[in-house]
């Protein structure tokens, strides 16, 4: 059975780019332009992993890593953010890996990999 992916970026060039890699890779993905139909497609969808994009017009990223941490401590949950500054804010501890966006998906794909231990 393939793993869901939920993406969460505000940006929709991000999301699709990022969709039609990962679905090269395998991965049923699911895409979401702000933290509230992330929350909503978390509960509805049950993806396995998701990407968490940190600005986002509305409820930031952070914000929204909190929500699911008080209702899905386990899912695991990356910070793809192009802002480096916040890999050192106390929130984003809280998800399971932190990457720098970048035009280079490999160490994303990566992480991605080494969480769902999915050999591409």
């Amino acid at each position: 059975m393939k793993k869901k992916i939920l993406i969460v970026d505000d940006e929709k060039n991000i999301r699709l780019l990022l969709q039609e890699e990962l679905t090269d890779e395998g991965y049923d993905v699911i895409l979401a332009e702000d933290g509230a139909a992330a929350l909503r497609m978390i509960r509805e969808e049950k993806p396995d992993l998701v990407t968490l994009d940190i600005k986002m017009p509305g409820e930031d990223g952070l914000s929204v890593l909190r929500k699911i941490r008080e209702t899905d401590y386990d899912l695991p949950v990356i910070i793809c953010s192009a802002y480096s500054v916040y890999k050192s804010d106390f929130a984003a501890v809280a998800a399971d890996h932190y990457i720098v966006k970048s035009s280079d998906f490999n160490e994303l794909k990566g992480k991605i990999r080494e969480i769902l231990g999915h050999k591409s």
